[in-house]
C-alpha cells in the first residue's frame, strides 16, 4: 500500500516500502499519541459570552432599512418555494436600540443562534439547539437587529451551488433557472427575493460574493480575522471571513458597522472617485471572460474615469497558481476539522461534500507545507501592486451565474470545472485576506446579474466600501 501511495505521490522508490514500515512502527507510540489528541478548535461551538455595552440609538446614515420584522417572517413563509431558510421561529424577540434597530436579518446556518438549531445544512450533525450566539450575532443584536431566521447554505460551506441534502436546493430569486452561487446561496435568496434586507454569510473560497453575484446583490468579505469567528463552525481556518451580505454597499457598510460592534457607523463615504487609482488585471483575470461580463468592465472603467479616477493596468505573477494553493489548503484544513466526525458518521454526509472531505486525507502535509509558502509569495506580489493603486477592480466570476445542474462551464475556448469557473476570481483573496466586495452593475441578454468586484488591501475595509459605494452609483444600469 504505501509503495502504491508513494507511486501515485511521483516519490517512486517502491523498494523502499519496508523500511518505511520499520520506521512507522517505530514510531508507533508517536502517532498513536497523535491521533488520540483532540483537535484543538474543532468542538462546534465553544464561543465565550462577552458583554460589551449595548448600543445606544443613532441614526442609519444613508441607508434606509426596513424595521418590520414580523412581515419579514411572514414574508419568509410566503416564500418557502425558495429554501432560503433551514429554519424560522414561530415568534421573533423584540428589537432593541442601535444602529440596526428593528432591522430582520438573516443568519447563514453555520454559525450559533440562541434558541435556534445549529445544522450547517447537513445530516451528519445532530438538531442540536444553540445556546449562546456566535459573537456577530450577539453584536448584531445589541445593534438592534432581529433574526428571522436561519438561511440555507451548501452543506457545510463546502461548495458553490447550495443545492442542499438535507433542506433542498436554494433557488435564486433573480434568475431561477442558474445556481444561486454558494455556500451562503440561502443569504443571498433572502435578500434577492426581497424577505430581508441583510443577511450573515461567511466566506473561504468566494461564498460571500459569488452568491452575491449570482443574486444581483451586494456581499462583502472583509479583511481577514476583522470580525470575530467564535461560535462560526469552520471549513478552513485560515481563509475563512465572516461578513455582511445586503441590497446595497450602504447596506453593507452599516451592517458591517454593527458587526464590528460600533454604536455609530463612521463617516466612510466618497463624493466622486477624482484622485482614486484603480488598477485593471489582465492575463488570468482577462482571458477567458464572458464577453457581457467584459463591456461591463469597460464600463465601470469609463464611468469612474470621468469623475476623475486614473487606471493602471497589471499582471499578478503566479496568480494561475492560486486555485492549486486554494485546493491544497482547504482540504487540508477542511479533513482536519471534520475527521472525528466523518469517521463516525461519513454516511449521513452528502456525496458530493464526504468525497472532498476524503480525498483531504490523501493530500501529504509536505504539500501543505508548500502550499502556505507559496501563497505568502502571492500575498506579497499583491501587497505590492497595491502599493500602486488604491484598489483592483475586476469581475466578481469569468461568466454570470451557470445553469442550474451545470457541472462544468465553457467561457471562451475554455472549460472549466463549475467550482473553478465561478471562483477564480474571488478565491485569490481569501489567500491574501484583502477585503473584496461584489457590486451589482448590470445584467445580461437572458437577464442574469452581472456584477464586479473591488478589492483593497488589508485594513483597508472602509476604503474598500467608499470605493464600491462610487462604483455602485456610477452604474448606468442601476439607475435605469
Amino acid at each position: 500500500m504505501l509503495a502504491g501511495y508513494a507511486g501515485w505521490l511521483g516519490h517512486g522508490h517502491a523498494e523502499r516500502a519496508a523500511a518505511w514500515v520499520a520506521r512507522l512502527e517505530m514510531n508507533g507510540p508517536e502517532i498513536d499519541a497523535f491521533r488520540a489528541a483532540p483537535t484543538p478548535g474543532v468542538p462546534v461551538y465553544e464561543a465565550r459570552p462577552t458583554r460589551v455595552e449595548a448600543a445606544r440609538g443613532v441614526r442609519r446614515g444613508d441607508a434606509q432599512l426596513p424595521t418590520d420584522a414580523d412581515a419579514a417572517l411572514e414574508r419568509a413563509r410566503r416564500r418557502a418555494d425558495l429554501n432560503a431558510f433551514t429554519y424560522l421561529p414561530r415568534r421573533l424577540e423584540p428589537a432593541g436600540r442601535g444602529i440596526l434597530a428593528g432591522v430582520p436579518v438573516a443568519v447563514k446556518d453555520l454559525m450559533g443562534v440562541e434558541g435556534m438549531p445549529f445544522t450547517a445544512g447537513s445530516n451528519a450533525m445532530d438538531a442540536e439547539v444553540a445556546t449562546r450566539d456566535a459573537e456577530v450575532v450577539a453584536r448584531l443584536r445589541r445593534a438592534g437587529a432581529v433574526v428571522v431566521g436561519l438561511a440555507n447554505l451548501h452543506e457545510f460551506a463546502y461548495g458553490i451551488t447550495s443545492d442542499n441534502p438535507r433542506f433542498g436546493r436554494v433557488v435564486n430569486p433573480a434568475a431561477p433557472s442558474r445556481i444561486p452561487g454558494g455556500s451562503s446561496g440561502g443569504s443571498a435568496a433572502a435578500i434577492a427575493a426581497g424577505i430581508v434586507p441583510l443577511a450573515v454569510g461567511t466566506d473561504t473560497a468566494g461564498s460571500i460574493r459569488v452568491p452575491a453575484a449570482c443574486c444581483g446583490i451586494a456581499g462583502f468579505k472583509p479583511s481577514y480575522d476583522a470580525l470575530p469567528r467564535d461560535g462560526v463552525f469552520d471549513l478552513a481556518f485560515s481563509l475563512d471571513h465572516v461578513g455582511p451580505m445586503g441590497r446595497t454597499v450602504d447596506d453593507c457598510a452599516v451592517m458591517f458597522a454593527a458587526m464590528l460592534g460600533l454604536a455609530e457607523v463612521p463617516k466612510w463615504t466618497l463624493d466622486s472617485a477624482s484622485g482614486l487609482t484603480l488598477a485593471r488585471l489582465g492575463g488570468y483575470f482577462a482571458d477567458p471572460l464572458d464577453e457581457e461580463v467584459r463591456v461591463a468592465l469597460d464600463e465601470a472603467f469609463a464611468a469612474l474615469s470621468s469623475e476623475g479616477a486614473r487606471r493602471i493596468d497589471r499582471d499578478i505573477e503566479g496568480i494561475e497558481l492560486a486555485a492549486a494553493i486554494r485546493f491544497n489548503t482547504i482540504s487540508a484544513e477542511a479533513t482536519a476539522y471534520h475527521a472525528e466526525r466523518l469517521k463516525a458518521r461519513a454516511e449521513r454526509y452528502g456525496e458530493d461534500v464526504r468525497v472532498r472531505l476524503e480525498i483531504g486525507q490523501f493530500l501529504p502535509a509536505s504539500w501543505y507545507v508548500k502550499a502556505q509558502r507559496l501563497r505568502r509569495d502571492l500575498a506579497d506580489r499583491v501587497d505590492a501592486l497595491l502599493g500602486e493603486a488604491d484598489a483592483l477592480l475586476l469581475p466578481t466570476m469569468r461568466a454570470p451565474a451557470r445553469p442550474v445542474g451545470d457541472v462544468r462551464a465553457r467561457i471562451g475556448e475554455k472549460e472549466y470545472a463549475l467550482h473553478t469557473a465561478v471562483t477564480d476570481f474571488t478565491g485569490p483573496f481569501n489567500l491574501t485576506g484583502m477585503p473584496a466586495i461584489s457590486v451589482p452593475w448590470a445584467r445580461s441578454k437572458d437577464g442574469v446579474p452581472i456584477c464586479l468586484q473591488v478589492v483593497g488591501a488589508r485594513g483597508r475595509d472602509w476604503d474598500v466600501l467608499a470605493i464600491a459605494r462610487r462604483l455602485e452609483l456610477a452604474s448606468p444600469h442601476a439607475r435605469a
